[in-house]
């Protein structure tokens, strides 16, 4: 790795998600910004018909647009007994402009007759890296399954980790805490996942 920190733009204005990103990255070299700090960013269309579709054009719009490295990613929770809703709709599920209070209690609502034992889940996520001129360099997929409760618990994370539960460990993301989330959670996975890719461009002298 060079001395020189690798700037990196995690191409999101979600705070949490860029802490998350900044923690694993950062040691590696990885100067790591969000979109909240250029006052130029893209307002990408999500218009695809899957995760991999809108990382995609997420950290290829925006790359282009900025000139800059870009990682994006586009993740979301999938029941199993709404055949895989709420889906790339889990951000608005509820509406536009919806809140996370909102999409859970709409998700409560939808599972309001669904026993305990038919509330399996998974968290997805898919990573896309572009390189300044728009071009995708590195993708990366993972999950996390568990299952959803019937109401509420925790004050950490954002999104459905008050509802998603761990079964291993009988918690929610929300009871768990971020050190744990890190290590379990699919955007983690997947991010994990695609550090070697990063690091080979880097070795190979492609990040310039």
């Amino acid at each position: 790795m060079n001395s020189a920190p690798l700037r990196l733009v995690i191409g999101t204005t979600n705070v949490h998600k860029g802490q998350e990103l900044a923690a694993l990255l950062g040691p590696l070299g990885f100067q790591i910004l969000t979109l909240e700090d250029f006052s130029n960013y893209l307002e990408v269309v999500e218009d695809g018909d899957s995760f991999a579709a809108h990382a995609r054009l997420k950290a290829s719009q925006q790359a282009r647009h900025l000139g800059q490295w870009v990682l994006a990613d586009d993740s979301g929770l999938e029941v199993d007994a709404l055949r895989g809703a709420p889906g790339i709709f889990s951000a608005r599920f509820a509406g536009p402009n919806c809140s996370d209070a909102q999409n859970n209690a709409k998700l409560l609502a939808e599972l309001a007759d669904t026993p305990v034992t038919k509330r399996g889940a998974r968290y997805v996520c898919h990573v896309a890296v572009a390189n300044p001129a728009g071009e995708i360099v590195a993708e990366s997929s993972d999950e996390c399954r568990g299952r959803i409760r019937t109401s509420p618990v925790g004050k950490n994370g954002f999104g459905y980790d008050p509802l998603f539960e761990i079964r291993e460990y009988h918690r929610t993301f929300g009871e768990l805490g971020p050190s744990v989330k890190a290590a379990l959670s699919h955007r983690a996975r997947a991010s994990r996942a695609i550090v070697p890719q990063l690091l080979a461009l880097v070795a190979a002298g492609n990040w310039t």
